[in-house]
């Protein structure tokens, strides 16, 4: 079931990459980078195979890529900011306490400059990285940068592998599925552990 619903993803991507091009890839990409797992290694070496074949420019792709990555990136990087605010709310509350936030921030100070850029190149997490570094307030410029660094290294590497592999650009979905789900359940259990943390903290506290 699963394979289905990843086939069906994948064919609605070219679909859409094959209906609207450069604005496809982009938005895409930025709905990737915006908490919501659209494949990039199905974008962008499948782009990278149309620039091969003369449908696309090999950098157009590249930068369509990086825009939209940066640009979805943004977007979540503020729904952490949103989030902060409304702190009020009690669920909101709940999950975003303010030493949470206090050590989010401490973290981010001392590992966010590599978080953000190699987070940036690992499937599943690059999804997800820039809420957190909303929520760990990293500055803004040293976000910026970072994200589209790391987004354009990510962009021209598969799209220079959908470049060499041409016809055959679909297999390098043979060596990443596994990857995928190793890093899914890693996170989940990650999750896991840190809800199962949070809410024995907060009941100690209201002991």
């Amino acid at each position: 079931m699963i394979d289905s619903i990843l086939q069906t993803l994948a064919e609605w991507i070219i679909e859409v990459i094959s209906a609207i091009g450069y604005v496809g890839i982009g938005v895409l990409m930025g709905l990737d980078s915006f908490n919501i797992p659209i494949p990039s290694e199905v974008t962008m070496p499948f782009s990278g195979f149309l620039a091969q074949s003369g449908v696309f420019s090999f950098w157009l792709v590249v930068f369509a890529g990086t825009l939209g990555s940066y640009l979805g990136s943004l977007v979540s990087y503020y729904v952490a900011g949103w989030l902060i605010k409304r702190r009020a709310h009690p669920v909101i509350g709940f999950f975003l306490s303010d030493s949470f936030l206090e050590k989010s921030s401490e973290w981010f100070r001392k590992y966010g400059a590599a978080s953000v850029f190699f987070g940036r190149l690992v499937p599943v997490i690059r999804t997800f990285i820039s809420l957190p570094a909303g929520l760990g307030r990293m500055k803004r410029p040293l976000f910026d940068w970072l994200t589209i660094l790391g987004s354009f290294v990510w962009c021209l590497g598969l799209t220079w592998i959908g470049w060499i592999l041409g016809e055959h650009w679909q297999d390098i979905e043979h060596y990443t599925k596994e990857l995928h789900w190793v890093i899914l359940v890693l996170i989940i259990l990650g999750g896991v552990w840190w809800i199962y943390k949070h809410v024995k903290g907060a009941l100690r506290a209201s002991l």
